[in-house]
Order: structure tokens, then C-alpha cells, then sequence
């Protein structure tokens, strides 16, 4: 496995992440089972391994934490806070009050004395940029942080970050975690273009875009999903923006059978190969979803191919704006039309 340097760091990362919010009672909650398949993704080269203290209230990161025993030191170890971690005040967000507490949870929950990445999970309106950024600041000068990065930021977000780091003379965000797949392509323009700007590394979510890329949902045969997970808008399979989508998957899997690779090989591969994206974070339950997800790592896609996805899906475009999990309430097409001062 070919691997990239994650944005300015001079650390090597492979271009597949394993994602881990699937292992847990959000998924798969067989654990011996779920570090199998941990072990099988760092068996083949994966080094990159992403959690979130919110993943089945902590038991991803456990089970991660269980798994990586004895083999800490060879992977490259991200986790997230920002989601509410149980009832009461104070117990999520971005302040330093929050973050100073949930770190040491999360270094017990992971079995270790160190995060490589440790990643906002989203931005907050109630929080000053430069409150977060100083708490982070003050865990990588304590070494229980490597780097920080940030998750689902728009791109004016990002650079308020990155101005609020040079200003203040405190650590920047290195990398950005936003939503990317061929169904979902808001960020091309204006996220991905900040970040290589800033020379950010980029690891994307949702290269399936939640499993409408596994062919999982086809028009023919398409009911709406039950899952309370899963948000109705997103799912809805009786919405027009989501009856397109199901047009463009059949499509999209015609030029997948025409190129001899899988559907799920040809979203992976459009993922990994923009120029832009560092790594894309792939998130199996079982096995069998892993194996079949791991050779998309040596698809290269042709020209011709990009330019019938681009026919199906222009850049820039997310075919249902509910997709667009970034840049909190201000990308809510409802909010762009109203006062967001409170009056």
C-alpha cells in the first residue's frame, strides 16, 4: 500500500482510514469480532484509524483501545469530541472545561498515553475558536496530543481557525474531516480548495454516502430504510432529491460493470484519487464489508470514467443538500434566509 503524508506533518498515512462507529452497540457488538476485523484492516496495511468518544458511548473507542494492544506504536490513532457525553451541563462543546475533562476519558477508554489526532467533532457557535485552540494547544505541549485537526467546518470556519492559530501563536488545526463521495461533492468547492490551500490534510467521511454507494438501495428494489439512526430526510426513499439519487446509483453501476470494477470499488476510488484528499475513512461493520471495500486502494480511474461521473453528478453539487453534514447551522438551507443574529 502506497502511503501519503498527512498534509504538513511528515506523517505517513495510508489512504484508507479505518473508520470504527461500527463497532459497538451502534453496530457490530460482537468485540472479539470487531477486533478481528481491526486486526485484518491493520494486516493490510491500514495505519490510519479514526474513532470518536460519541461512537457507541465510548465503546468504539475501547474496543479500538483493546485491539490496538502490543501494536500502539504502528497505527496512527485519531479520535473526536464534541457530541454529549451523558446528561447534564458541561458534558460536550468545545470549551476548555469540556475538552481537559473528556481527553483523560478518552486516553483510558483507548489504552493509551498519547493521541496522534485529536479532532473536533464539529464547530461550535457558542464557543470562541481561540478558547478550543488554546485547550488543545496546552494538551499537545503536554504530549497527551500529537496534532489537532476538525471535523465538518465550512470553509470560512476553517480559515477563522487557522487565523485565530497564527494570531495567537497556538497550535492549528492540521487536518479537516468533512463528508465526500460522489453523491455528496459540496466540499469540492470550497472546502477542499481551503485546505490545500492551507496545506491541511483531508480525511473524508462517508465515501459511500452512508451506503447508497454499496448498492445496498437500487431503484427497483429500494424500501426506505427503518433505522432510527439514520436521519428521515436523508432517507426518505419517497423524496425526489433521494428518487434521483436512486437514478444516479443505477447509472453509476452500469459504468462501474462497462470499467470491470465494483460499485463500491469505483466510489472509493473517486474518493482516494481527487488530489485534495489525504485519506478517505471507510467505516465496515463486518468482514465481509471490509474485504470488500480494501482493493478499491489500487483502482485508478480513468478520465473517461471521471467525466461520466461528473455527466451523473457535477462537481461541486450534492444532489439532496440534507447530505451536507458541514459547516453547522449556517449551510441548513433554511437558515441562508434568515437573521441568524437572534432578533
Amino acid at each position: 500500500m502506497d502511503y501519503r503524508i498527512l498534509g504538513r506533518t511528515g506523517v505517513d498515512v495510508s489512504p484508507l482510514c479505518l473508520g470504527t462507529m461500527m463497532f459497538g452497540p451502534w453496530g457490530n457488538q460482537d468485540v472479539d469480532d470487531s477486533i478481528r476485523v481491526i486486526h485484518r484492516a491493520l494486516d493490510a496495511g491500514i495505519n490510519f484509524v479514526d474513532t470518536a468518544d460519541v461512537y457507541s458511548a465510548g465503546a468504539s473507542e475501547e474496543i479500538v483501545g483493546r485491539a490496538l494492544q502490543g501494536r500502539r506504536d504502528d497505527v496512527v490513532l485519531a479520535t473526536k469530541f464534541f457530541m454529549p457525553m451523558g446528561e447534564g451541563p458541561n458534558r460536550s462543546g468545545g470549551s476548555r472545561k469540556w475538552i481537559m475533562s473528556e481527553v483523560e476519558n478518552s486516553l483510558r477508554r483507548l489504552g493509551t498515553d498519547y493521541i496522534d489526532l485529536y479532532q473536533v467533532h464539529r464547530p461550535s457557535v457558542t464557543t470562541d475558536v481561540e478558547e478550543t485552540l488554546g485547550a488543545l494547544t496546552d494538551l499537545v505541549r503536554q504530549g497527551k496530543v500529537r496534532y489537532i485537526g476538525s471535523s465538518s467546518y465550512s470553509g470560512s470556519q476553517i480559515v477563522e481557525a487557522q487565523v485565530a492559530a497564527r494570531d495567537h501563536h497556538l497550535s492549528r488545526f492540521v487536518t479537516e474531516q468533512p463528508p465526500y463521495s460522489i453523491l455528496v461533492r459540496g466540499i469540492e468547492e470550497d472546502v477542499l480548495p481551503t485546505t490545500q490551500r492551507h496545506g491541511m490534510g483531508t480525511l473524508t467521511y462517508s465515501p459511500l454516502a452512508g451506503g447508497w454507494l454499496s448498492g445496498k438501495w437500487r431503484k427497483d428494489s429500494a424500501p426506505t430504510p427503518t433505522s432510527a439512526a439514520r436521519p428521515t430526510a436523508r432517507f426518505d426513499m419517497t423524496s425526489a432529491a433521494n428518487q434521483r439519487k436512486l437514478e444516479i446509483v443505477d447509472a453509476l453501476a452500469q459504468v462501474a460493470d462497462e470499467a470491470g470494477i465494483s460499485l463500491i470499488h469505483l466510489a472509493i476510488a473517486f474518493v482516494i484519487n481527487h488530489p485534495g484528499v489525504t485519506a478517505a475513512i471507510i467505516g465496515p461493520r463486518t468482514m465481509e464489508q471490509l474485504d470488500s471495500q480494501l482493493p478499491a486502494v489500487d483502482v485508478r480511474l480513468t478520465d473517461e470514467i471521471l467525466d461520466r461521473i461528473d455527466h451523473l453528478v457535477p462537481p461541486g453539487v450534492t444532489v439532496n443538500p440534507d447530505d451536507n453534514s458541514y459547516g453547522g447551522a449556517t449551510l441548513v438551507p433554511s437558515a441562508l434566509r434568515r437573521n441568524q443574529g437572534g432578533n
